[in-house]
C-alpha cells in the first residue's frame, strides 16, 4: 500500500513533519474521546499531571489550586482497543514505512499517550526535540500526532521549526532540561522560522523525533485532546538497560 505521495514524502524529508488532513473518520474519534472521558473521570493511572512536569503555568503541586490536572493519560494502548486498533492501523504504518523506510514498531514507552490540555492549568512546552526521551541506536524515530479536535495557536497547538531534524547543535543551546536557550541570539534567529501547525478534527500530524516543537498553553475555554504513538524502524534498536526498552 502507497500511503503517501511522492511530494509528501519529499515533504517530510525536507521539513520533518508532515500534516495528513482528514485521516481519521468522526466514530472512530468519538469512540476514542468517549474512552478518554471515561478514563479521566476515574482517574485512571498511569498518569501525568500538569503539576509533575513543572513547566511555566503547572499547578505547583499536586495539592495546589488545579493540581491534578491531567496532562497525560499513559500506555493508552492498553487501556482501549479503540486506540490500539489506531495504532494497528494498516494504512498509518503503510504510511511509516514509507517515511522511515521499512518495517516500523511501535516504540511505547514514552508516547503510547493521550495528551490532555486543558483550560486554565495547562502549561507552556519550550522548544525541544523529542530525542530527549528516546535512547536508541539511531535517531530514526516518528510520533504520530492525531487532532480529536481543532488545533491552533490559542488553544494550545503545536508549532515546528523545519527542517531541524537534520541540523546538528552544540550542548551549549540547550539548558539543563534540554529546552532551547531562547535568549541566545542564535536560537532566537532559529525560532524566528517557526510554523503553527493547525490542526481540524481527524488530522494527524508526522513529526521526526529530532524536530524542535513547543505548544503554550490552553488560551480557551475548551480542553483539546490528542493521541500521540512514536514509531522506529523495526532494526532500530533501544539501548539495553534504558527506558526506551522498557515495553519494547
Amino acid at each position: 500500500m502507497q500511503a503517501l505521495s511522492p511530494e509528501q514524502c519529499t515533504f517530510f524529508a525536507r521539513n520533518g513533519y508532515l500534516v495528513l488532513p482528514d485521516w481519521v473518520e468522526a466514530g472512530r474519534r468519538e469512540a476514542m474521546l468517549a474512552a478518554i472521558q471515561r478514563e479521566l473521570q476515574a482517574e485512571a493511572g498511569p498518569l501525568e499531571y500538569e503539576a509533575d512536569v513543572d513547566y511555566p503555568g503547572s499547578p505547583k503541586g499536586r495539592g495546589a489550586e488545579g493540581g491534578r490536572t491531567v496532562r497525560r493519560l499513559l500506555q493508552a494502548g492498553a487501556r482501549s482497543p479503540v486506540f490500539q486498533a489506531w495504532f494497528e492501523d494498516a494504512r498509518l504504518l503503510a504510511a511509516l514505512n514509507q517515511v522511515l523506510g521499512g518495517e516500523v514498531k511501535q516504540a511505547r514507552a514514552h508516547h503510547n499517550c493521550v495528551m490532555t490540555k486543558h483550560p486554565r492549568y495547562s502549561s507552556d512546552t519550550g522548544w525541544h526535540q523529542d530525542m530527549r526521551y528516546w535512547s536508541f541506536e539511531r535517531p530514526e524515530l516518528v510520533s504520530v500526532w492525531l487532532a480529536l479536535g481543532r488545533e491552533f495557536p490559542e488553544n494550545g497547538g503545536l508549532r515546528v521549526i523545519p527542517g531541524t531534524h537534520v541540523m546538528g547543535f552544540s550542548p551549549e543551546r540547550y539548558d539543563e532540561r534540554l529546552f532551547l536557550r531562547p535568549e541566545r541570539a542564535d536560537n532566537a534567529a532559529l525560532i524566528a522560522q517557526a510554523v503553527h501547525v493547525n490542526l481540524n478534527p481527524g488530522d494527524v500530524l508526522f513529526f521526526h523525533a529530532r524536530l524542535f516543537h513547543a505548544a503554550s498553553r490552553n488560551h480557551t475555554g475548551e480542553t483539546k485532546y490528542s493521541v500521540v504513538a512514536t514509531y522506529r524502524p523495526a532494526d532500530n534498536h533501544p539501548l539495553p538497560g534504558t527506558r526506551s526498552a522498557l515495553n519494547d
